[in-house]
């Protein structure tokens, strides 16, 4: 009895070796939880373009949005075999949404995390010809005129909504969110005049260069490259940092081995000069972390989103 049971576990382990050593046989789908043209979609796009001669298979892009960017990690978590045929950006809201409302998976352990990848730049931007010409300016009006502030985010529960609101409760305002599925969305109702200021990544970058814009604020522990004349919120008088870091991950119950060939395929792409051409456009830096140190990273997040959505009282009875 117990060879046969040896015997089964020595062909299970040579069945996962010849899995990998095959895959992949066909394209790899890589889900983006954001809208198309946003710098998510921007950013997986070039990741995607960049990996594909490393990882020697097409990687198509699936976009599905929502649920402040977590509708498409869930749906893969709750629908994709753990193949490697299927993975998706997964943004810090998986990990933040859970202690917000009831979700249908749990980051601890619904996923298999591959690579940690990158984090955002972020800013506030309100249209070119709002009186408010600095970040202090908005303040102010904030703080005189409580509630009046409409702010548009990519959502609900994610960084973007979590910082604002950590910005008024430490500077004692009060301010109204608006969450839309992503920057194209918000920004049009910014310059349609429906809303006073929009907080997202660089997908406002075209409106602030060409005038139709005005960016106040970046979020980051410094100047960005491609804006250097606007000061971030520890030069606004505000000691906080935000950037939402992400990575790729996939269902549970992943093969390491399939993980491996994964890893490496989207770490060489990380390496590779069109992608990061893509990222400085993008102002972002590159945040990488392999498997091992990404889902410890991720069990880290876990905790420190819980505690600050206790903070903010953001959970939803």
């Amino acid at each position: 009895m117990k060879q046969a049971v040896l015997l089964a576990a020595v062909l299970a382990l040579f069945a996962g070796v010849a899995q990998a050593q095959q895959f992949p046989t066909r394209p790899v789908t890589l889900v983006v939880p954001w809208p198309a043209g946003g710098s998510t979609d921007i950013g997986m796009r070039a990741l995607a373009s960049a990996t594909e001669k490393h990882l020697g298979q097409s990687i198509m892009i699936e976009n599905k949005p929502g649920a402040g960017g977590t509708i498409g990690p869930a749906n893969m978590a709750a629908t994709a075999r753990p193949d490697g045929y299927t993975v998706a950006q997964l943004p810090i809201t998986v990990f933040r949404m859970p202690f917000i409302q009831k979700t249908s998976f749990d980051p601890t352990r619904d996923f298999t995390y591959v690579i940690h990848i990158t984090g955002y730049t972020f800013g506030i931007v309100v249209k070119a010809d709002a009186p408010w010409k600095t970040f202090r300016d908005l303040i102010d009006y904030a703080r005189a005129n409580p509630g009046k502030i409409n702010y548009g985010t990519p959502g609900a529960g994610t960084s973007l909504h979590i910082t604002m609101e950590q910005i008024a409760k430490q500077q004692g305002i009060k301010w109204t969110h608006v969450p839309f599925k992503g920057v194209s969305e918000s920004m049009n109702a910014l310059l349609g005049g429906h809303i006073d200021v929009v907080s997202d990544s660089t997908g406002w970058a075209g409106a602030v260069d060409g005038g139709q814009a005005r960016l106040l604020v970046t979020w980051g522990a410094g100047r960005t490259r491609n804006w250097p004349d606007v000061p971030n919120l520890k030069e606004s008088g505000i000691d906080m940092v935000s950037n939402s870091p992400f990575g790729i991950g996939g269902p549970r119950g992943m093969d390491p081995a399939v993980v491996k060939v994964l890893h490496d395929a989207f770490k060489k792409g990380m390496e590779e000069q069109s992608y990061k051409d893509s990222m400085a456009k993008l102002d972002q830096e590159a945040f990488y972390l392999d498997t091992a140190a990404y889902h410890a990273y991720a069990m880290q997040q876990v905790e420190e989103q819980r505690q600050l959505v206790e903070e903010l009282g953001l959970r939803q009875r």
